[in-house]
């Protein structure tokens, strides 16, 4: 199974249900799941359940899925948007001009131990400037990543340069733990203290608030970002 065929099956619900397809991310991963294993019991691999195996395409894809839904409105909107791998992987002197100023606009200063990138799937700039204007984290659900990417917002608040950063995080929360305010989990806790917000990709209705909402409203919310940094 490839990615493109996450995307085929993605411009399914998009066509069935308009601009509520998000909410049906996980549906469509559980049908991906079903093609996925079919594909595997081909060829199975060694020292790999189908289990395993899923999980790693799902974690990887997920995040190419995002921005695959999103990277045109962001464009609209005058930003780039790259995955996070992008200068995680390559070494500066390959990057571009452009990546290589976007790089050090994000770097994490720990003194003597060095500069080192947040661990972070996709990284939205404003081309002109080669500015961060955010960072986003994307997991299946919340226990595999919050945790970490509030500790990259309070490390990024702690640098002039990139304190200005917004880090968020969208999700399907296959869980449930944003799903209502109180009693809070502990996901929900760190996301409205630690984070910049939430955005759900979800069939369930949630209990929104400043920093959780549906995944519809993240453009909107990005919009308003740039005109306040504008003005």
């Amino acid at each position: 199974m490839q990615f493109s065929d996450l995307v085929r099956l993605y411009e399914g619900k998009k066509k069935r249900f308009g601009t509520e397809a998000y909410r049906h991310i996980s549906a469509m991963l559980k049908e991906a799941k079903e093609l996925h294993r079919k594909d595997w019991l081909k060829h199975p691999t060694a020292n790999k359940d189908h289990e395993q195996s899923w999980r790693a395409f799902k974690g990887k894809n997920l995040e190419k899925l995002i921005m695959y839904i999103i990277e045109d409105e962001v464009k609209s909107l005058g930003l780039k948007i790259i995955g996070g791998n992008t200068l995680e992987r390559t070494k500066s002197k390959n990057l571009s001009e452009e990546l290589s100023r976007v790089k050090r606009n994000l770097l994490i200063d720990y003194g003597e131990f060095g500069s080192h990138l947040p661990d972070v799937d996709m990284i939205i700039y404003e081309p002109k400037t080669m500015k961060v204007i955010a960072v986003i984290s994307s997991k299946v659900t919340l226990r595999e990543r919050i945790a970490q990417t509030g500790y990259w917002k309070l490390k990024l608040l702690q640098d002039d340069v990139t304190k200005h950063i917004r880090v968020f995080f969208i999700t399907p929360d296959e869980d449930g733990t944003l799903t209502i305010k109180k009693p809070t989990k502990k996901g929900r806790a760190i996301v409205e203290v630690d984070t910049d917000g939430s955005y759900v990709m979800s069939e369930t209705k949630i209990e929104e608030s400043d920093k959780v909402k549906m995944f519809d409203k993240f453009i909107e919310d990005l919009r308003v970002l740039i005109n306040e940094k504008s003005e």
